[in-house]
């Protein structure tokens, strides 16, 4: 077997990085493996994929680089004010950012679907209300 960039294209030649379709798709089999009633619960949140966050995510998160982001929770919380839907209200919405996300699997041991799990899982802890503490007390229990 010749070895990757050898000039023939062995084994990684028909390979490509997993797209924005491939992310989503991820991220439904996530969604669905849910157990109730987290599952239905969450049911009305959307899930998007995109290569990066936005700008002006980055500039009010304060990053230092858009790869410093690999998911965001855009709406409110089932505990927050407003969390009834109002007219006008955009829906809540998951955000998983596919570059920070193959970025981060590239060093780890963790496979995409399991990166892209926790991803999910944690972004929809905060349509439950939950903070960033509280989910790192939740997976350090």
């Amino acid at each position: 077997m010749n070895a990757p960039g050898s000039g023939d294209a062995g084994l990684w030649g028909p390979l490509a990085a997993p797209s924005l379709d491939d992310i989503e798709a991820l991220a439904v089999q996530a969604l669905e493996a849910l157990p109730e009633p987290f599952r239905s619960l969450a049911a009305d949140v959307e899930c998007r994929v995109a290569e990066f966050p936005t700008d002006e995510v980055v500039s009010d998160m304060e990053l230092e680089s858009p790869f410093d982001l690999l998911g965001l929770f855009e709406g409110f919380g089932m505990t927050e004010d407003g969390a009834t839907p109002f007219t006008g209200q955009m829906p809540n919405r998951v955000w998983l950012y596919r570059r920070p996300i193959l970025d981060y699997w590239a060093e780890h041991t963790d496979t995409l679907g399991q990166i892209v799990t926790h991803v999910l899982v944690h972004e929809i802890g905060h349509h439950f209300g939950l903070s960033d503490d509280d989910m790192e007390r939740i997976e350090r229990d």
